[in-house]
């Protein structure tokens, strides 16, 4: 434990300019290592930040999914090179938009279908309902559609009408942040015949003993969670209401897969453990050794590599799902190639190192996540209380 005094230094640090508080803990070859939590999850309510304290996982919801969705390929359930549309029908005629030099639009018919292992590259071409281009216009029309027919409806229903939306570019030719892991989730509904969230349930949460994870609340879990705030320009941390937190309500039924769960500190541990320690936690075996391979292997061409870019995903490439270290000098990293995992909207963390066993778990709930500052920070100084 003394080994990660720095990381207990750097954390009380990180809370006296904002965020307003977070937990960190750190794992290897099953035993856990170190815990701190520091700060607040409320600051008005001055309720401290605590190894029971949940966070909204946005993003890190995608890790959980492509893992359960790879649990079901290495059952046979599906191929990674099949046509999304051997499932979902609705995207047999995959159209693509096209802008003119004149800035006339119109579309064309996709010269090669949407594959699955696009969905989960994400590079089939749909990103997220808002902004200016076409494809967000058409994706924000069919949740609007959506809204007004079912009122509640879930994931399964959403990616069929998605079908009939034109994609900003032909299916895996370019990395577009987006729909793909909504559409993985979708899949595992159709091809296990249960829900998303009781998948998960059944087949992870449940086997890990991780009893404070899922899409809703039960049993006082809402007021465990911390509150989420927004650092204005002068530094201040305003509260603002969670984004999404509509659907962790006990009658929602949307649940998708690019966000949506929630979490705690240790029990993604015990996850990321699971994924760190060649698919086994505690005894209980999750996913197979080489289908983890396959998912941290990069899986991006160089055309789509640079579209995966920026200074914070510095020397990693993209695999099913996560992000995987190809050049730890290209990454200004201490870790290890092979490295993965990836990142939440609001600020949580994972970094998973099956070469050492060893993961990693941040979260805290601010916007901006000022990710770049903090979790490299925070890979840095993990990796180095390794001896």
């Amino acid at each position: 434990m003394a080994r990660f005094d720095d990381l207990s230094a750097l954390l009380k640090q990180f809370v006296k300019n904002g965020p307003a508080g977070c937990g960190c803990a750190v794992a290897k070859d099953g035993k856990t290592l170190y815990q701190g939590y520091f700060g607040y999850a409320d600051l008005e309510e001055k309720k401290p930040i605590t190894e029971d304290t949940l966070y909204r996982l946005f993003s890190m919801t995608k890790v959980v999914i492509c893992t359960a969705a790879l649990m079901l390929f290495e059952r046979g359930k599906f191929l990674l090179n099949e046509p999304i549309y051997e499932y979902f029908p609705e995207y047999r005629n995959t159209q693509v938009f096209v802008t003119e030099p004149n800035g006339k639009v119109h579309t064309i018919k996709s010269e090669s279908p949407m594959l699955i292992k696009h969905a989960f590259t994400m590079s089939i071409g749909l990103g997220f309902p808002f902004g200016d281009s076409p494809t967000a216009k058409g994706m924000a029309k069919v949740k609007d559609e959506l809204q007004k027919k079912y009122g509640k409806y879930d994931i399964v229903t959403e990616i069929k009408a998605m079908g009939s939306v034109p994609v900003e570019f032909h299916p895996g030719t370019r990395w577009q942040y987006g729909y793909g892991h909504d559409i993985i989730a979708g899949l595992i509904q159709m091809i296990s015949g249960k829900t998303v969230g009781q998948f998960l349930q059944d087949e992870i949460f449940g086997p890990l003993g991780m009893e404070n994870t899922g899409y809703r609340y039960r049993e006082g879990m809402e007021s465990r969670i911390a509150s989420n705030y927004r650092k204005d320009e002068n530094g201040r941390m305003i509260k603002v209401s969670g984004f999404l937190d509509e659907f962790h309500q006990p009658d929602a039924v949307y649940e998708p897969g690019g966000a949506g769960l929630f979490s705690t500190v240790n029990d993604y541990l015990k996850f990321s453990q699971m994924l760190a320690n060649d698919g086994s936690y505690n005894g209980k075996r999750i996913i197979g050794r080489k289908t983890i391979d396959l998912m941290r292997t990069n899986h991006l061409n160089e055309e789509q590599l640079k579209d995966f870019s920026g200074s914070y995903l510095a020397g990693y490439g993209y695999g099913l799902g996560v992000r995987t270290l190809m050049s730890t000098a290209q990454g200004h990293s201490n870790g290890s190639v092979g490295e993965f995992g990836w990142t939440g909207m609001l600020g949580t963390y994972v970094s998973i190192d099956p070469q050492e066993g060893f993961s990693v778990v941040y979260m805290h709930q601010m916007e901006p996540n000022m990710e770049e500052y903090h979790h490299l920070r925070v890979r840095a100084v993990a990796n180095g209380g390794l001896v």
